[in-house]
């Protein structure tokens, strides 16, 4: 290992894209799993509220890091192409690259932003729906109108958060394509 390939950009993409690809097929095919078929329905929700941040956090700034880290195509006869940003948004990138580079940001950015905080507010409302019912959301019904709205709600919300966290996988599994050409 030298010096200059400390410097560049090439293996901190690579190193970027591995976690990010590692963390959420883990997240999503097997720690999650794992996790909901060992713990309490209460424990679970308490662990995944402390996890979703951090996970949706990490698939909104890596895919910051793989456009500032794009390395420059190399052929024969040394670079082609433009590194980083611009290599990112050269038209000839548009499909392969930023395509599902703005896919995985923008799935990761709208479940930190959006779903994941509605996700956890409908959680909230439904532990204080539990305390005036006196029966858990996830007992069998009938349910007070007020806790039936809070389960579609919340079931709703699962639901997106889920298609956008498989999207992202998507785009990630996809970019990993890409990746691999250039290694030819």
């Amino acid at each position: 290992m030298s010096f200059s390939s400390l410097v560049s950009p090439g293996p901190y993409h690579i190193i970027s894209y591995g976690t990010l690809l590692g963390t959420t097929f883990f997240h999503s095919f097997v720690g999650g799993i794992i996790a909901f078929q060992v713990l309490p329905r209460p424990q679970f929700s308490a662990l995944m509220t402390k996890i979703f941040p951090v996970y949706f956090s990490i698939q909104t700034a890596i895919p910051v890091v793989l456009a500032l880290t794009y390395p420059a195509a190399t052929s024969a006869f040394g670079s082609s192409g433009a590194a980083g940003i611009a290599g990112v948004l050269d038209p000839d990138n548009r499909w392969s690259v930023l395509a599902p580079i703005a896919t995985i940001f923008f799935t990761g950015l709208a479940n930190l932003s959006v779903i994941g905080p509605a996700t956890t507010k409908c959680m909230m409302e439904r532990k204080h729906q539990e305390t005036k019912d006196g029966k858990k959301s996830y007992d069998a019904p009938p349910h007070s109108q007020e806790m039936t709205a809070l389960n579609k709600r919340f079931s709703q919300l699962h639901g997106i958060s889920s298609l956008l966290n498989l999207g992202n996988f998507i785009a990630t599994v996809v970019y990993g394509f890409t990746l691999a050409s250039r290694l030819d």
